[in-house]
């Protein structure tokens, strides 16, 4: 039963029975009283004092408190479930959110990357672009798996902890900032210390991946030169490098944990030692401060949670970086405004005065280049290696741009052209023929899936690769190993030549693409392709004099220069480079020099033999000038003497 005594209290200073002083200080006893017990004192007693009423009541107390466990527990299950069902949904969500994340950045990385000329490339290096499509990517994806699992659930239940805190009103609030600053503090501390490594740490997943692709790629000459030990040495310095790396990275970072556990035992053991003044002055109960200590490990659970993710948080911040500079790169082959369209399409190609340097390079590959390449032609460019003919022929397709200078298709400067409109007219087969995973029906009909059957036959017959295919048990439906791996270098030429001819472009490149066909192949090849390429334009470059005996135009380049441009008669007689070049692969005869010697030999002693019989008759003018013969006798005895 509870009793209002303000009513008495009144009463009584009405009668006069009670000073106001007398009053006061009983209410300041009364005061002193409850904040000496607690408000969590007052209230256990109050539930005591209500349960022993009711129980002399009547009421069954211990029935009415089965059935508030009950509801209670009932509750208590339900949330439990509740999260049970949330957390499976929170763990599918950030599972799939975190794929697309990755599906997004391999699918923008993949368009820049084959937006990039071979300057882009180069400058990335290949090893480096598949590491930053691979690893990298799948950095930031399981990063962003867990900060939507982890960092965004951590804040929730931290703050919740923190109101609860609030409300059991123990004032010891400072006791769990001391311990956060301290969680923070560690982790400032640590990615100090850790995160150079994890920048070195991609660079060196970078160079492993260099060196292992070397290995593979090589793997034939490293057999074939013994040097199998010394691969493995430098492979295993790359890996160790790498390891080292990630040793101190995690051993820096496992001594989080046991900090932590640290700082948490610590809070424990700091919360007992206030809470237990407390309870001895009588301000807390012991309930309060176990409720107190399950507050607050939540709350530095929570911080936790947020500072575990610092141990992936660094490397992939060094991904991200790594990625974002792909991205951000601006290829050097950039698309007009308002490309234009070509309205008559011949396949003319004219270099106007074409000049190329590699970015960084002092000097330029290809200094004042000027030809002219029309259609029904074969333009052959040879020359020395390095001298630059690859580098011509990449200028073509526009897998770099001129640095001085223009080319022109058609009569239109290529840069005003649309990439897609170029490289549509082009069929090129490049120096090394490279073939793709499927079959030799999909690597024939790489420029379009809709060429016909029979288009793609025909190809492979002008290109000398019929008859290998058809020996194959399932023919044209062959699977092809990656690079082409399961077919000789020949026929994996052949195949990129029938791969060009069945596109039917405008304008064929052959960047020394007969170099592994034997004599006879090469010249059936050529047979065939003449009548294909009757009315195209052709540009081969080549290394063998007897590939372009028959080209219309050859041009010899040399130290940067076209230093000679013609037939290869012409050529004979005008350059001397090119008369080089062809004495090493042919014979004098093979030239046709030794003939032409010959006669110029006869021509020069005949000529030899005239002058001297002139002189002789000169001189006999000379002696018998007395006998005074006539100038016509002089003539006549001078074609006798001849």
């Amino acid at each position: 039963t509870v009793y209002d005594l303000r009513k008495l209290f009144s009463f009584l200073q009405e009668k006069g029975m009670m000073e106001q002083d007398a009053l006061l200080a009983m209410r300041g006893n009364l005061e002193a009283t409850v904040e000496t017990l607690g408000s969590t004192m007052l209230h256990s007693v109050g539930v005591a004092y209500a349960a022993a009423a009711e129980k002399e009541a009547g009421i069954d107390v211990a029935a009415k408190q089965n059935a508030y466990l009950r509801s209670s527990g009932l509750r208590m299950l339900g949330v439990a479930l509740l999260l049970t069902l949330a957390s499976i949904a929170v763990g599918f969500l950030a599972s799939r959110i975190g794929a697309g994340v990755g599906r997004d950045l391999r699918k923008n990385v993949y368009r820049r990357v084959m937006s990039f000329s071979n300057a882009e490339i180069d400058q990335f290096s290949t090893a480096s672009l598949i590491t930053r499509s691979t690893n990298d990517i799948q950095q930031i994806q399981m990063v962003s798996t867990m900060l939507l699992r982890m960092v965004l659930f951590a804040p929730i239940m931290g703050l919740g902890a923190v109101v609860k805190v609030v409300q059991t009103g123990t004032g010891m609030g400072w006791v769990i900032m001391l311990a956060v600053a301290l969680i923070l503090a560690l982790v400032l501390f640590l990615m100090v210390i850790a995160m150079p490594k994890f920048k070195l740490m991609q660079k060196l997943v970078d160079r492993l991946n260099l060196v292992s692709r070397e290995i593979l790629t090589g793997l034939q000459v490293i057999r074939a030169f013994g040097r199998e030990k010394q691969e493995e040495e430098r492979f295993d310095a790359a890996s160790r490098d790498l390891m080292d790396t990630q040793l101190f990275t995690n051993r820096t970072m496992t001594f989080m944990m046991p900090l932590m556990m640290m700082i948490m035992n610590g809070l424990s053991v700091l919360i007992v030692w206030v809470a237990a003044h407390k309870i001895d002055a009588g301000v807390m109960q012991v309930g309060a401060m176990t409720a107190f200590i399950s507050y607050a490990m939540e709350i530095v659970i929570s911080f936790l949670m947020i500072t575990m993710m610092s141990i992936m948080l660094p490397r992939a911040a060094v991904a991200a970086e790594r990625i974002d500079e792909v991205l951000k790169t601006e290829t050097s082959l950039t698309e007009p405004e308002n490309p234009k369209t070509l309205s008559a399409r011949k396949g003319e190609l004219v270099f106007h005065d074409v000049s190329f340097r590699y970015p960084g390079a002092k000097e330029d590959v290809l200094e004042h280049i000027d030809f002219a390449a029309v259609p029904g032609t074969v333009t052959a460019i040879i020359g020395s290696t390095g001298c630059g003919k690859t580098t011509l022929l990449n200028l073509i397709p526009r897998l770099y741009d001129v640095t001085g200078g223009s080319i022109t298709l058609d009569g239109t400067d290529l840069r005003e052209l649309s990439l897609e409109e170029v490289r549509d007219e082009v069929g090129y087969v490049p120096q090394k023929g490279i073939l793709f995973s499927g079959t030799i029906e999909s690597n024939l009909k790489f420029a379009d899936e809709k060429i016909s059957e029979e288009a793609m036959k025909q190809a492979a017959r002008i290109a000398q690769a019929e008859d290998f295919i058809e020996e194959k048990p399932m023919k044209y439906a062959t699977p092809m190993a990656q690079g082409g791996s399961n077919v000789s270098g020949g026929q994996k030429q052949r195949l990129a030549i029938a791969r060009a001819i069945a596109k039917d472009p405008l304008i064929y490149l052959f960047d020394d693409s007969f170099s592994a066909l034997d004599l006879k192949t090469d010249a059936a090849l050529r047979k065939a392709l003449a009548p294909v390429t009757a009315d195209k334009t052709v540009i081969i470059v080549a290394q063998r004099v007897g590939t372009i005996l028959n080209a219309d135009q050859i041009l010899v380049l040399d130290d940067s220069r076209i230093v000679g441009k013609g037939t290869h008669k012409e050529l004979l007689k005008t350059c001397d480079t090119y008369l080089q070049i062809a004495r090493t692969q042919l014979s004098e005869k093979e030239l046709g020099l030794a003939a032409e010697e010959k006669s110029h030999e006869e021509r020069t002693s005949s000529d030899a033999m005239a002058a001297s019989a002139e002189a002789e008759a000169e001189k006999n003018i000379t002696v018998d000038a007395g006998n005074k013969k006539t100038p016509e006798e002089t003539s006549a005895m001078g074609k006798e003497v001849r």
